[in-house]
């Protein structure tokens, strides 16, 4: 089929390429909902397991179906053996996104497999593993890197609780638990952003479900995705205190440079994960240190002060990874492992995705528009020029 005169849309922007039940993203309203529920509603109110539990089985859990969630995925916390002695072996001066992704591909060694073909059942057993599994393989790297033993999960603590006291070997307070609790919740799914697009094209190769996490994992590492709130940190630890970071912008902006963790691709207004994360930035700082929220507070209002100024009634706002990385850090997670907690909030939204893919699946498989060279005949190489191109005209010189 020939595509000569087809528009194309640079990264997809704007195209429809499938549909979804799991979140909506609506960018001119600045409202995201997961099968319906606003996360206005959810992120206050609902805990991660319970949101686990909508997009894996398409509704709120009662009681009864949140506990027995909840022992599923305590049961699916240990980590084999061999793993663990990997990751010991693993410099430690690895990117902890790197041994994530080596990691979560390495638990399908450790899983049953089917003897024809080797793939790995997709279903929503092995995506309660992934999801359990996930967070357990950064906090266990988090010690190990630190020249720590790794500590044995606890089944009676939550996602987020049993994450801190991986890290520490301390039952964090509720203040700590809620707000991570909190930012797996506002992270767990976002459609069809490109991690989880990613997913969605590998699952319909019919690869199976650890393949196309492994794949979602290696497209969130980059720094127009999973990657921002890092390089936010890195801007709050370099204007240093509040009164610095208007200086900071002018300097930023004048060096052509972007104000990482502002602005976002789908919203045209305030990201409505923002909202929650600087509320949980701000109490976490009045309960410790308010120093990295204050600063992160005054380069949001820095950027847009000068903004008016070059461009009168138009705002830049902060996205989801802004104001991640003040609620992290305060939480004592290095900048180094920001996108890993990204990922095990996102999981839950991967494996959702990946599942829906495979219950009504067609291969994706887009055209492209050929920019290239007219047919040619092809040039014996005894008669090819110097530079290898044997048609007169055609080769460039130098």
């Amino acid at each position: 089929m020939s595509t000569a005169g087809t528009v194309v849309d640079r990264g997809l922007e704007g195209v429809v390429v499938g549909s979804t039940e799991l979140s909506n993203v609506e960018g001119l309203a600045g409202r995201l909902t997961y099968r319906g529920y606003d996360i206005h509603d959810l992120a206050p109110n609902a805990t991660f397991e319970e949101i686990v539990y909508l997009l894996l089985f398409g509704q709120l859990p009662n009681r009864h179906q949140l506990n027995d969630l909840k022992v599923r995925m305590a049961a699916n916390r240990m980590l084999a053996q061999p793993l663990l002695d990997w990751m010991a072996l693993v410099p430690k001066t690895a990117w902890p996104m790197d041994v994530l992704r080596t990691a979560v591909s390495g638990l399908a060694l450790y899983t049953p497999y089917e003897p024809g073909d080797g793939s790995h059942p997709s279903d929503a057993r092995t995506a309660i593993l992934l999801i359990a599994k996930t967070p357990i393989i950064v906090a266990a790297w988090d010690r190990i890197r630190r020249g720590l033993e790794p500590i044995e999960p606890r089944r009676d603590l939550s996602t987020a609780a049993n994450f801190l006291y991986m890290r520490t070997g301390e039952v964090p307070i509720k203040e700590a638990e809620r707000a991570l609790d909190t930012y797996l919740v506002l992270l767990a799914d976002h459609s069809y952003n490109a991690s989880t697009f990613s997913a969605r094209v590998t699952a319909s190769t019919r690869a199976d479900i650890f393949a196309a996490a492994t794949a979602a994992l290696a497209t969130l590492e980059g720094d127009l995705h999973g990657g921002a709130p890092g390089k936010v940190m890195a801007m709050l630890q370099a204007i240093g205190k509040p009164e610095r970071a208007e200086a900071y912008v002018r300097e930023l902006l004048a060096r052509g440079e972007k104000i990482m963790g502002m602005g976002h691709r789908e919203y045209k207004i305030r990201d409505p994960r923002a909202q929650h994360l600087e509320e949980m930035a701000k109490a976490l700082g009045e309960a410790s240190d308010s120093k990295w929220y204050e600063i992160a507070r005054a380069l949001e209002d820095a950027a847009n002060k000068v903004l008016q100024e070059v461009k009168p009634g138009k705002r830049i706002y902060a996205n989801v990874e802004f104001y991640t990385a003040p609620t992290l850090y305060s939480l004592g997670i290095p900048a180094d492992e920001f996108t890993c907690m990204f990922a095990c909030g996102r999981m839950a939204g991967w494996t959702g995705h990946i599942l829906e893919q495979l219950s009504d699946n067609r291969l994706i498989r887009p055209q492209a528009t050929y920019a290239g060279p007219p047919v040619m005949p092809f040039v014996p190489i005894g008669e090819r020029g110097r530079n290898g191109n044997g048609h007169s005209g055609a080769a460039k010189s130098g």
